[in-house]
């Protein structure tokens, strides 16, 4: 079935177009949903929000851009939505509260596989995790994400720039477990 042709079927509620729907975009968008939540539990919450949001409004759909696209960008708004309902969303960190260290090695995290990553982006908090995704993964400008997320676009740029300190830091403890267990397996042989 069509992209064209699963919109008519769920703009009609037809339930086998609105199944194939979710069934072609629940994966990829659970993956999206992730990025932003804190457990499991709230990204499947993200998700379900989101599917209801995407066939309340698929009338609006009008086939300019890519249908993924559109579902991608209805999930990001619910998770956001979701967020601020449940107040988690603290954009703003004092600079105290976070050590910082600019790494000179940027290749550090090219042996890490995805989900390892994805556990490093789960565990920033929360305003660094909203906007390193929405600018570096969904490719949303700091702008636009201070406008969504109802913050200064210097407020953006900041907690970014946070967010990607915060990652190497994580990389470089990362980097250096590795070499320790490395070291221990050429040591114990």
């Amino acid at each position: 079935m069509t992209d064209e042709e699963l919109v008519r079927g769920c703009v009609s509620k037809n339930p086998a177009a609105q199944k194939l729907l979710f069934e072609r975009f629940s994966r990829k968008m659970m993956g999206v949903c992730i990025r932003y939540a804190n457990r499991t539990e709230e990204a499947e919450d993200m998700l379900q929000n989101g599917f209801i949001r995407v066939f309340e409004k698929i009338e609006t759909f009008r086939g300019t851009g890519s249908l993924e696209g559109w579902v991608r960008r209805i999930m990001v708004n619910e998770s956001l939505t979701y967020l601020r309902k449940n107040r988690a969303m603290k954009m703003n960190i004092d600079i105290d509260d976070t050590k910082f260290m600019i790494l000179g090695n940027n290749s550090m995290g090219e042996s890490m596989n995805e989900k390892d990553l994805l556990k490093m982006i789960q565990s920033l908090p929360t305003g660094f995790r909203t906007v390193f995704n929405m600018y570096a993964i969904e490719g949303y400008s700091h702008k636009e994400i201070g406008d969504m997320l109802e913050i200064s676009e210097g407020t953006s740029k900041s907690q970014y720039s946070r967010a990607k300190v915060h990652l190497q830091n994580m990389l470089k403890g990362e980097a250096a477990a590795s070499g320790s267990r490395q070291e221990e397996k050429v040591i114990g042989n």
